[in-house]
């Protein structure tokens, strides 16, 4: 289990490490249309289209990560006060609910990108195909699913009473 999570928490910070460069990439696109924008009067073709699909894909990549650290917002007030086993007997419920969403998700935007493959879909003004933007998007979300899927085994394991699993929570 162990390893296991070694693994998890490696695909996490690889796929958060794309992200941030998705995130510096917006910041340097932004920069410079403004810059060629104000000095040249030659905006960026197509600026506004790529800043939303490049921001698109770095908060789907940045998803496991968060996920794996547990930085998203959890609402514990009630759950608290419930025995260590029923906490683990929901956090099992709701791993895999989450786990079968994301899964349906990634599914479904597999789905669409091939779709709009196949149609030959491109963005308005740059004429930049949106297929691929699409995959990245479902990665990062597969990669949610790994976390997901990891959490859903040690909470799987604490119901059962296993004492490994204390050691390995993330």
């Amino acid at each position: 289990m162990k390893q296991l999570s070694g693994i998890v928490k490696g695909v996490s910070s690889i796929l958060d490490k794309l992200a941030g460069i998705c995130i510096f990439s917006v910041m340097l696109l932004i920069v410079a249309n403004i810059i060629l924008r104000t000095v040249f009067n030659q905006p960026i073709l197509g600026t506004y289209e790529l800043v939303g699909f490049i921001t698109a894909m770095g908060v789907a990549l940045a998803l496991a990560h968060c996920a794996f650290q547990e930085g998203h917002i959890a609402v514990s007030f009630i759950m608290e006060h419930f025995p260590r086993k029923i906490q683990s007997i929901a956090a099992v419920l709701v791993h895999a609910a989450s786990l079968m969403l994301w899964a349906a998700t990634v599914w479904s935007l597999g789905k669409f990108g091939h779709a709009m493959k196949l149609k030959g879909l491109v963005s308005p003004s740059a004429e930049i195909p949106v297929y691929p933007f699409i995959y990245v998007v479902a990665f990062g979300l597969l990669g949610l699913c790994l976390v997901l899927l990891f959490k859903l085994l040690v909470s799987f394991r604490e119901v059962l009473g296993t004492s490994a699993a204390k050691k390995v929570a993330p």
